[in-house]
């Protein structure tokens, strides 16, 4: 049976080429859909990887990581112009049996030359992944949501590698971003975190809030190093309003 990383790249290459072939990874009967713009199930899926394929677009995999019946990936589109996307398929059977994806358009490089996809990619230390999830959550629970900047140190590296292409390396932007206020609240404010999934080194969060008062999803990946976070990754995106979805399942 194919891995789960492999399936997902199948899956995917499917909005280059078109192939409807690309759907029959999923199991439309029990199919969920979680990108508010797309259709339910596998016509919804053929539907949209026609018509993206009209486009010439190109997918390249950055970096692909399984957890359990998990896959997820870090890929740039190029749909007429870059995009920068997380995507995350849930597997039963060797087939797909539920999606989520955050995708934005390209920005950077940022104040530290770094881009939105460069950095590291090696996957290492697969013993310590549950410790790593269970550190990387707890700092999203207690910094991001519970919004106890103050711990910040405790769990981001002085050195922080930073790819948000607003922000400069180091934990003193972090910092900054995480506590900028604008017309009277916090510019960047989570909510909650709703899946922390992970593969060794890395661990990426879904979680949702509002930036600048917009519903918002925020999918922040995080590289960890001896029981700290090293590098960080993200994609942010508006979450359209209920009467513009394509299905009813939500955004998580």
């Amino acid at each position: 049976m194919a891995s789960k990383r492999d399936l997902i790249q199948k899956l995917l290459k499917g909005i280059e080429t078109g192939d409807a072939a690309a759907a029959d990874v999923v199991n439309e009967a029990k199919y969920i859909q979680h990108n508010p713009q797309t259709h339910e199930g596998s016509d919804g899926l053929v539907a949209l990887f026609a018509r993206l394929s009209k486009t010439n677009p190109r997918i390249t995999f950055i970096r692909v990581f399984e957890d359990g019946d998990y896959a997820f990936a870090h890929n740039e589109y190029d749909f007429s112009s870059l995009r920068v996307a997380f995507e995350v398929f849930r597997f039963e059977g060797g087939k797909a049996v539920e999606h989520w994806d955050n995708i934005q358009p390209m920005m950077g490089p940022n104040a530290s030359g770094r881009g939105m996809l460069d950095g590291a990619t090696e996957i290492t230390d697969l013993n310590k992944t549950d410790a790593n999830r269970d550190l990387v959550r707890e700092f999203a629970e207690r910094v991001l949501v519970g919004r106890q900047i103050g711990l910040l140190d405790i769990y981001v590296d002085d050195g922080l590698i930073q790819h948000n292409p607003d922000l400069a390396d180091g934990v003193a932007a972090y910092r900054s971003y995480l506590e900028a206020s604008e017309n009277g609240a916090f510019r960047i404010q989570y909510q909650k975190v709703h899946q922390a999934l992970a593969e060794g080194n890395f661990v990426l969060c879904m979680g949702e809030g509002s930036r600048g008062g917009i519903h918002s999803s925020f999918y922040d990946l995080f590289r960890v190093s001896d029981n700290k976070i090293v590098e960080h990754w993200d994609t942010i995106e508006a979450i359209a309003p209920r009467s513009e979805w394509k299905n009813e399942n939500g955004k998580f």
